[in-house]
Parts: structure tokens; C-alpha cells; sequence
């Protein structure tokens, strides 16, 4: 038997961590104690994610809880298809894709391209095994952060999220100035609504550092909402969630890429298994065949190219 974690260790390693996880502690509650934070931040967000990967494939073997997860993600569907059969769909905190692959497999019309994001390279990871599983092997998966999404301007048709934002308690003004810059068509929200919640419900969200506020600032931001209600079904009766659904008035030309350099927002070349960003002059690492795209992740390498064979017909 594992010795019991002890929080007043002053520096506990990640090993650590991890036991701390599997003996039960709420890992950002933990971190945000050792680290003298009042919010979580993206490094307390990506370990406590990273640490509790698979999770939700797993849960997906309990009946019960696969049905909620489906009758969830056919509601997503439906506000999906409301605002037309989207060519290019993204989930933005895409997890381990079980939401996704039951919104794809709900649409009637699915689309020609889908994407996921995450911060936790683990969680991506198991979201492609698990789309494998569904027979949705041709989404495009990667790591990214909601502060520098790794997508160029309105590249994509409908972006949504399902408690993505929720552990960002502070920094809902420029992840929805994010969100909305990748949108093309449109931006569903699926996240906790302070608002709507008890005060039970209210004191959990402020212990674990939620999000709050979203209608408001989509309004100041002078976003065009069209929907903001409670939604059901939900996963979580704990969480009260709500549906807040912005349109947008859609571009005048299609992008001429969709994965771009998250610095830049600028076109990605493959090169020798990696990507690299001619505007940044650095290369993204791809891992076991998932691109790393977060900003931190770059490593600057400005004659990376000159190592490949130039293509016939290039300049010298």
C-alpha cells in the first residue's frame, strides 16, 4: 500500500502529485494551496487534468453515465445544426473526445473536417485511441491553450466547449476573445452559470475556482447572442450549466489554413515529422504523432529547413 500523501510536504514531486490524486485530493485545490495562488493557473490546469486522463473513457463503461454523456452531446447537436450543417467543426478543451465523438455521430449532416484541442498532451492522447474505437480516426487533434489557440482567424464554422472554460475563473474576457476570433459562423458555450446556481451550488464553484460571468462579458465584449438559458441534461447536478449561443456574421473568404502557429496565427510546414512556423522561425514538436501547439512549446530553430532537400523548382 501506497504511503499516504502528505500535504505539508513543502516541494512534492509530480510522482507525488499523482499519488495525492489517486488517494482522492482535489489536485487544483492542492496545487493552488502549494503554489499561494487564489485562481488556478494553466500549469495547475494541465497537471490536474494530465494526472486524471482516462477518467472519462472509462466512465464511459458505466451505462448510466454513457447515456447522460449522449443525450448530453445530442443537445449540443441540435444547437449545432440550428445554426446551419457547420463544414469545420471545432471542440475547443476536447478532453478525451467522448463529447465530441457522440456530437459527430448525432449530426445528421456531419462536417468535412473536425477539430480537438487540449491542454494535456495524456488526455489527447486518449482521445485518439477512443475516436479510433468510434471509427472517427480522421479528426485532427493537438495540444493548445485557450489563451493562444493554435487555429487562424475564423477558420473554422462552429467552435463550442463543454466545461472548458470552467476551470478559468479570472481569465473569461480573453478566452472568449479567442473563442470568437477562431469562429467562423458561430460559438456555443456549454459552461457553469453562477448565476442560475444555489448557494451551494455557488460556494462549490468558488472553491474550485470557476468560471463566472460569460453572458456579461460576451455583452461588453459586444458579442451577438442569440441564446442564454439553462441547459439539461446534466452531467453533473452538482454544476448548473448554461447554453449561451453567439452568431456571427460569417466571412467574406475561407482562411487558407486552419492549423496555424499559435504565436502568429500564421501557416505551419511539415517538416521531418514536425511542424515549423515560418513566421516564428521555431518548430512545434509532434508526439507520438500529436502536434504540440502550445506557445511554450516552440523551440526556436531558424535554419531548421535547411536540413530538408528543397523542393524542384524552389529558389536556391
Amino acid at each position: 500500500m501506497s504511503e499516504p500523501f502528505s500535504p505539508q510536504r513543502v516541494r512534492p514531486t509530480p510522482r507525488e502529485i499523482l499519488r495525492a490524486c489517486q488517494q482522492g485530493h482535489n489536485i487544483t485545490t492542492l496545487l493552488r494551496s502549494l503554489h499561494g495562488q487564489d485562481r488556478n493557473t494553466e500549469d495547475i490546469i494541465e497537471v490536474a487534468y494530465d494526472l486524471q486522463s482516462g477518467a472519462y473513457v472509462r466512465g464511459m463503461e458505466i451505462d448510466a453515465h454513457a447515456r447522460c454523456r449522449l443525450a448530453h452531446a445530442e443537445a449540443i447537436a441540435r444547437e449545432i445544426a440550428a445554426l446551419g450543417a457547420p463544414g469545420t467543426l471545432l471542440e475547443a478543451g476536447v478532453g478525451e473526445a467522448t463529447t465530441l465523438s457522440s456530437v459527430l455521430a448525432a449530426l445528421n449532416l456531419p462536417p468535412t473536417s473536425a477539430y480537438g484541442f487540449d491542454l494535456s498532451w495524456s488526455r489527447v492522447a486518449f482521445a485518439r485511441c477512443w475516436l479510433e474505437q468510434q471509427s472517427l480516426p480522421g479528426v485532427t487533434l493537438c495540444t493548445g491553450s485557450l489563451l493562444a489557440m493554435p487555429f487562424a482567424d475564423q477558420s473554422v464554422d462552429v467552435v463550442y466547449t463543454s466545461h472548458t472554460i470552467e476551470p478559468n475563473g479570472g481569465r473569461e474576457e480573453p478566452i472568449l476573445r479567442e473563442l470568437h476570433r477562431v469562429a467562423r459562423r458561430g460559438l456555443i458555450l456549454l459552461e457553469p452559470c453562477f448565476e442560475l446556481a444555489d448557494e451551494p451550488a455557488r460556494a462549490r464553484m468558488k472553491t474550485h475556482g470557476y468560471c463566472r460571468d460569460l453572458l456579461q462579458t460576451c455583452r461588453r465584449l459586444g458579442y451577438d447572442v442569440i441564446k442564454h438559458e439553462p441547459f439539461t441534461p446534466l452531467i453533473n447536478p452538482l454544476n448548473p450549466t448554461a447554453i449561451t449561443v453567439i452568431r456571427k456574421p460569417e466571412a467574406a473568404a475561407e482562411p487558407g489554413h486552419i492549423l496555424a502557429c499559435p504565436k502568429f496565427k500564421t501557416p505551419l510546414l511539415e517538416l521531418g515529422g514536425m511542424l515549423f512556423s515560418p513566421e516564428a522561425l521555431a518548430v512545434y514538436p509532434v508526439l507520438c504523432g500529436i502536434p504540440c501547439l502550445r506557445p511554450e512549446a516552440a523551440i526556436v530553430a531558424s535554419r531548421y529547413p535547411d536540413f530538408f532537400p528543397k523542393p524542384l523548382g524552389s529558389p536556391p
